[in-house]
């Protein structure tokens, strides 16, 4: 089976990190553990100033985790141990010395949405709507809640997290999930390219002690997002979740 690749290319120190997976960009474990080593190598590197982090395609962002693996969950820690793997990438993202800018193309869902609340700055299409799905499946977004709490406060992640519909990418605009978004791929891109230059051209020192700033603070990540994870392990042992689980599959 098709486990998905994360692929990094460095330039005029930009490093560009691509994750991909055939079914929307999900994210099962293995992806997961790739890309926080790549985040964690390119935060040592003296080559690198800013990272831009994307996905693959023109349509999906992000599908969030691997529905797959979570129907294969069989106990308490390996439920644990599935959900600490968006624990860890996050922790991975904010520790990185490197500011990480998001490029969404189109919708995301579930950890995806928490992938982007943990990027330092955003740009996105109007077509990148966002949705928090996991109560309807028997869990909660509890992993990823602090991170998007973070960045539109608990009012509109209380909206997102409690509707579980879909909500467009000017309310996210607006609500300060993106910092920019743009009507089509080739728009946000030439925008994208722009910035990035530019901020690549600053002090190494300076924006790796503005990240610093940025994420004062989340120290308490190191073991909050941990207690999250064994909330979400121990509630997708439920059989109505597993059912659930199935009848989506079959889909």
């Amino acid at each position: 089976m098709n486990q998905g690749s994360i692929t990094k290319n460095i330039d005029n120190f930009i490093a560009t990190v691509t994750f991909e997976h055939p079914l929307s960009n999900a994210f099962p474990a293995s992806l997961l553990q790739k890309l926080v080593a790549t985040l964690n190598d390119l935060s040592q590197d003296d080559t690198v100033k800013i990272i831009i982090l994307k996905s693959a395609g023109n349509r999906a962002f992000c599908a969030g985790a691997s529905f797959d693996e979570l129907l294969a969950i069989k106990t308490q820690e390996e439920g644990t141990r599935f959900f600490s793997g968006f624990a860890n990438l996050l922790n991975a993202m904010r520790l990185c010395s490197k500011p990480i800018i998001g490029r969404i193309q189109g919708k995301t869902v579930g950890g995806g949405v928490g992938i982007i609340a943990a990027c330092d700055y955003s740009f996105a299409t109007v077509q990148a709507s966002v949705k928090l799905s996991e109560l309807s499946i028997g869990i909660g977004p509890f992993v990823i809640a602090p991170a998007i709490e973070r960045k539109i406060g608990t009012a509109h992640f209380s909206e997102l997290s409690l509707s579980g519909a879909w909500h467009t990418s000017d309310w996210a605009l607006v609500k300060g999930l993106y910092t920019h978004t743009f009507k089509d791929i080739p728009e946000m891109d030439t925008a994208l390219k722009s910035f990035a230059q530019k901020l690549a051209n600053q002090s190494a020192e300076a924006l790796c002690t503005m990240k610093k700033v940025l994420w004062e603070n989340t120290e308490h990540w190191d073991t909050l997002l941990y207690k999250r994870a064994a909330m979400s392990g121990k509630l997708v042992l439920r059989e109505s979740t597993k059912q659930i689980l199935k009848n989506i599959s079959k889909k």
